[in-house]
């Protein structure tokens, strides 16, 4: 009995020796001193790490522009996008609650183009490039989205969803010094055989070089790109049935048809109204 209690005592001190040795003053195995120069080891380890990656990000930010990104080659070319923000278009026009959702989402997007708004920008020569390179402060073409007519949301506040023939605002995406070459317009269509009638605001769907460089959101704010308004005119046999539209630019440089961007240069969406 003597030396089975002997040996239980025996390996409770082993066990309690293996946490903390009062005899060697040794705590998990390592002695105070042993413990702080791992301690310190790592602190010299981890913190040259983190200046090697602070002085790294530091050479890193002198490199870039506050005003450019340094890298654009994969964005050389604008993609288009619609507002309201849908790719898919459905509702019936007799029902404002299936439609007023698409109207909220077009007024909210047109109050920076306000005509009140938009007098405070400067008045800009249609057709020309309006280049600031050398100016300090950049200036804003004004684009008034009274421009967009019967789009507009002016006159008709429902931008002709309440009578079936819907307003949809193409524009594209802004580009840094983008400067489109020959007359940038915006064309839409119908993948069908017979050919929907449409109407475009500003007329015949210009993007005006006015509007052309775009130089950065810190230099120009302010800026709004120019938007065309695309009014479909359904007619009696296009209502209760779906339509699948695709906008392009045309007339310039950008391009449009690369089947490995869905987006570039282009959108396509889908309209189904119903009475």
């Amino acid at each position: 009995m003597a030396n089975k209690e002997e040996k239980a005592d025996e390996k409770k001190s082993n066990w309690k020796d293996s946490i903390y040795n009062p005899r060697t003053g040794e705590f998990i195995g390592r002695t105070a001193s042993s413990w702080a120069l791992i301690f310190l080891f790592y602190l010299v380890f981890y913190g040259f790490l983190a200046g090697m990656f602070t002085l790294t990000m530091w050479v890193m930010l002198q490199t870039l522009d506050d005003y450019t990104p340094k890298y654009r080659d994969r964005v050389a070319n604008p993609g288009l996008v619609i507002r309201p923000l849908s790719m898919e278009i459905k509702f019936n026009r007799s029902v404002p609650q299936q439609y007023n959702e698409y109207v909220s989402h077009l007024e909210s997007f047109l109050k920076r183009y306000n005509d009140s708004v938009q007098d405070g920008n400067a008045f800009c020569l249609e057709g020309m490039y309006f280049e600031q390179d050398n100016a300090p402060d950049k200036k804003v073409c004004s684009f008034k989205r009274s421009l967009l007519r019967q789009c507009s949301g002016l006159a008709d506040t429902t931008f002709g969803y309440s009578e079936g023939q819907p307003c949809i605002l193409v524009k594209m995406n802004r580009v840094i010094g983008l400067r489109p070459r020959g007359d940038p317009h915006i064309t839409c269509f119908a993948k069908r055989e017979i050919p929907l009638h449409m109407q475009y605001f500003p007329t015949e769907g210009r993007l005006d070089k006015s509007y052309f460089p775009y130089y950065g959101k810190k230099l120009q704010p302010e800026y709004v790109q120019p938007v065309v308004a695309v009014k479909l005119l359904l007619a009696e046999e296009d209502y209760n049935s779906e339509l699948i539209i695709e906008c392009k630019v045309e007339g310039s440089d950008l391009r449009n048809n690369d089947d490995r961007d869905k987006f570039l240069g282009r959108v396509t969406f889908r309209v189904n109204v119903s009475k």
